[in-house]
């Protein structure tokens, strides 16, 4: 008979310390994970397929021209959506993430499945900017009721040995899902944009399904307790005055500031880099490089690059697509790597990656170095964001988890909610390719009347350009280009990276010298 395995060195999984845990090796890791993690991570990959399918497109379903099934509204304007948009989305979990520790992870998950695919069946019914204004904010509250379920059960299924291994296939697994979502989404609006959405309300429900297999981890001390409470052993204060109590905890509070200022640069890249790719990169050199000069007609090769009909070009959602894509294929080999770092470094590293990334977008618009800014930025989120959610899951008391996963949304209600309008806004002044085309007209001699939204819809103006100058598309891209400061835009938001940058190396001096206190006791 073989001996009882000795619990390996270190705190137990509930055992909350700021200090760094000797994470196990990658196959040791793997192995350790239960079925609930793997259950988990198919339902959040269910979601972000659904999500992304509408994210990822929302940009371009907004601001292109009604005359092409657009919403035909200008950047600014789609800003003010993702600024409610982000909000309701992150609002809502800082306050009743503790809901899923108290009343089950799994009931949490149910509801937030009704109220997404209700909000995918509203955008498919009214095609209005507010029919899609509805439909997001549907979208945001079940997202942001989904997302403490779904992550609190991930913490509970793992411990501190291997719990770097195991965001990072969360994070690879759940691409999976960020990745098809945009591809599909493509196929979909080629045909027309209603039909985005009726497929995932389609696909948010086969999360019911996977619900059926789903068992929660904790749940017998959760209804114990519920037990005591009936009981009266036990009082319940109230869900705000805890979160708010543990919201004044100084080594929470200060990480929350600095990853608002990170939430602030980091969502560029879904919120603004479509439409900076529709506008400004050439994606036919890219496709001539790699099929020669007649492209290719591979339906395989178009579904899975992202392409047009003609095989000729790479559509926005391809070029974005390649983020969604590295992490699903290499997130395991960056949780590795990041097993070894100490979790601030880890996100150092990262960040500074991202603002790399986000400057060479704004130094140049040739289509070789957006692929190798993609590379860039997927390499640093792989390094920063999994990390992000890992640390505060690992330093959160153990029956707040989820209240805390919760907390992890504020960064996000601060900094995307602000980067939301922000981004979109500056595009608009800085970058907006319909404006600068309206501009060139005014030029040409056109009339206010001429040049008037109701005359020239919003979209059209670049096409009227074209057609006034007899120049080709690609010139006059270029002339617009080089006669613009476009890469502003994303300076500015490198510049916020860098700020992000510096506080995480100071926090993370800061975290080195408590955990030694702590160790001394």
């Amino acid at each position: 008979m073989s001996q009882p395995t000795k619990p390996p060195p270190g705190p137990p999984h509930d055992e909350t310390t700021l200090s760094d845990v000797k994470q196990l090796g990658l196959w040791a890791a793997i192995g350790s994970l239960s079925y609930v993690f793997w259950v988990v991570g198919g339902m959040e990959m269910i979601e972000r397929l659904a999500f992304y399918g509408v994210r990822a497109v929302a940009t371009l379903y907004a601001t292109r021209p009604l005359s092409t099934g657009g919403l035909g509204v200008t950047m600014a304007t789609f800003g003010w959506l993702l600024l409610c948009w982000n909000l309701v989305q992150s609002l809502i979990p800082v306050f009743t993430g503790g809901l899923s520790d108290r009343y089950g992870y799994k009931q949490t998950i149910f509801a937030s499945t009704i109220i997404k695919a209700l909000g995918y069946l509203v955008m498919a019914w009214f095609h209005s900017y507010w029919g899609f204004f509805a439909g997001a904010m549907l979208l945001a509250t079940g997202t942001a009721i989904f997302k403490p379920g779904v992550q609190g059960t991930l913490i509970k299924a793992t411990n501190r040995r291997n719990s770097s291994m195991a965001w990072g296939i969360f994070y690879q697994t759940v691409n999976i899902g960020g990745w098809i979502g945009p591809l599909i989404a493509l196929q979909m609006r080629l045909l027309d944009w209603k039909y985005v959405f009726y497929i995932n309300a389609a696909v948010i429900c086969c999360n019911f399904l996977l619900l059926l297999t789903y068992r929660e981890p904790g749940k017998d001390e959760r209804l114990a307790r519920q037990q005591r409470l009936r009981e009266g052993q036990e009082k319940q204060g109230s869900l705000v005055l805890e979160a708010l109590a543990e919201l004044k905890k100084p080594h929470l509070a200060l990480y929350l500031i600095i990853f608002s200022v990170w939430w602030l640069m980091f969502p560029m890249l879904w919120d603004v880099l479509p439409k900076y790719i529709e506008d400004w990169v050439d994606t036919a050199p890219m496709v001539k490089f790699i099929f020669g000069a007649d492209g290719t007609q591979s339906h395989v090769w178009k579904f899975l690059l992202g392409m047009d009909e003609d095989g000729r070009t790479i559509q926005p959602e391809g070029i974005v697509n390649i983020n969604a894509g590295m992490i699903m294929l290499t997130c395991f080999v960056f949780a590795g790597l990041g097993a070894k770092l100490r979790a601030t470094t880890s996100m150092l590293v990262g960040t500074v990656l991202v603002v790399i990334a986000l400057a060479l977008f704004g130094a140049t618009n040739l289509i070789g170095f957006a692929v190798l800014a993609m590379i860039i930025f997927s390499v640093g989120e792989m390094l920063a964001s999994p990390k992000f959610s890992e640390f505060l899951g690992n330093i959160a008391p153990p029956d707040k988890k989820a209240m805390w996963i919760g907390f992890s949304q504020v960064p996000i209600l601060i900094g995307w909610t602000i980067e939301g309008k922000l981004g979109p806004q500056l595009y608009h002044i800085f970058s907006a390719k319909d404006e600068f085309a309206r501009q060139m007209l005014v030029a040409r001699g056109l009339t206010p009347e001429q040049y008037s939204e109701q005359a020239l819809p919003i979209g059209e103006a670049f096409k009227k350009l074209v057609q006034v100058t007899g120049d080709s598309p690609e010139h006059l891209t270029q002339v617009l280009y080089q006669t613009h400061h476009v890469g502003l835009t994303w300076y500015v938001f490198a510049a916020i990276g860098v700020a992000s940058a510096v506080m995480i190396y100071f926090y993370g001096q800061w975290i080195l010298k408590l955990a030694k206190r702590e160790a001394r006791g």
